[in-house]
């Protein structure tokens, strides 16, 4: 039996046939300093909610997948200081020893097609790892959008990432990346990246027909919705690139690797725009969150 425990809220949106949207946690425990990261894990839930659907924050805790936190595991993860980094490759071990571990966009996608949930909101997905020709460092967040079958809100891929290369494995690999009312991939902090997103569409009624057409295609799978953050909270890239490129050489100079490496270069670029990273991250996870509602709403209403 799949060790999955629903919180009270989810479980009463799935008796009734509510919409679902899934949230990571690593975005809790590794993307934002206590108790901002709570503050701010409340907000993306209650935007959900506010748009008309009921957030499921991820997490492993006890041995068992929770589907939405009540407001006691909330505080306990936010506060936690051991919570593991949690991805496909870990996410058996972590149920298996009972530890307390915060999900990535892969670990979430599997947790959320496990309890049936369509759409997952997120800040930004992983991706290739600028020098991965040597290192091979590219995100397994990639080969889970090409094999689970979940429609992701993202403002596209971290910005501290090989943006063109992240692009190029994820059309290899099969992956409909959607600008939402764009022809640009975003660029995370910023709307606009240079590159080109492969598709377009201009409402969550679109993306919803799209999801579900895949299922009845049987195409493996989900889908990546790039949604560029606000216009008001950005970032403009011609301010981000030099300060990106500066945290890449700080994380070569100090051996950051693996799954260190986000962590420490979204902590350095912090420092590097005082502050000012950490507002727009916010922003455009409230942004992603409300978009994810729309077309989770979209998706229940056409399969009603």
């Amino acid at each position: 039996m799949i060790p999955l425990t629903f919180s009270p809220e989810v479980t009463e949106a799935r008796r009734t046939g509510a919409p679902v949207v899934a949230l990571e946690s690593t975005i809790i425990t590794h993307g934002m300093p206590y108790p901002q990261n709570l503050q701010t894990a409340r907000q993306v839930e209650q935007t959900v909610r506010d748009a008309g659907a009921v957030p499921a924050t991820v997490a492993l805790m006890e041995g068992r997948i929770h589907v939405g936190l009540d407001a006691a595991r909330l505080e306990r993860l936010a506060s936690a200081a051991d919570a593991a980094k949690i991805s496909r490759a870990d996410l058996a071990a972590c149920l298996a020893t009972g530890r307390t571990g915060a999900t990535t966009v892969a670990a979430t996608m599997i947790c959320a097609h496990l309890a049936g949930i369509a759409v997952f909101a997120t800040g930004g997905i992983g991706g290739v790892h600028a020098g991965a020709e040597t290192s091979f460092d590219i995100s397994a967040d990639l080969h889970e959008l090409a094999q689970t079958p979940v429609t992701v809100v993202a403002a596209g891929a971290k910005a501290v990432l090989d943006l063109a290369r992240t692009l190029e494995v994820l059309e290899t690999l099969g992956v409909p990346v959607v600008g939402y009312r764009t022809g640009d991939f975003p660029a995370f902090w910023s709307r606009r990246s240079g590159l080109s997103a492969p598709l377009r569409m201009d409402s969550a009624r679109e993306i919803a027909a799209a999801h579900l057409m895949r299922a009845r295609l049987g195409l493996a799978g989900g889908q990546l919705v790039a949604n560029p953050i606000p216009p008001e909270a950005e970032i403009p890239q011609d301010v981000m690139i030099p300060l990106i490129a500066r945290a890449l050489a700080d994380a070569k100079t100090e051996n950051i690797a693996a799954k260190a490496v986000t962590p420490f270069l979204l902590s350095r670029i912090f420092t590097l725009t005082g502050g000012r990273s950490l507002d727009a991250n916010i922003a455009l996870v409230l942004n992603n969150a409300r978009l994810a509602a729309e077309i989770a709403r979209e998706i229940d209403k056409a399969r009603s």
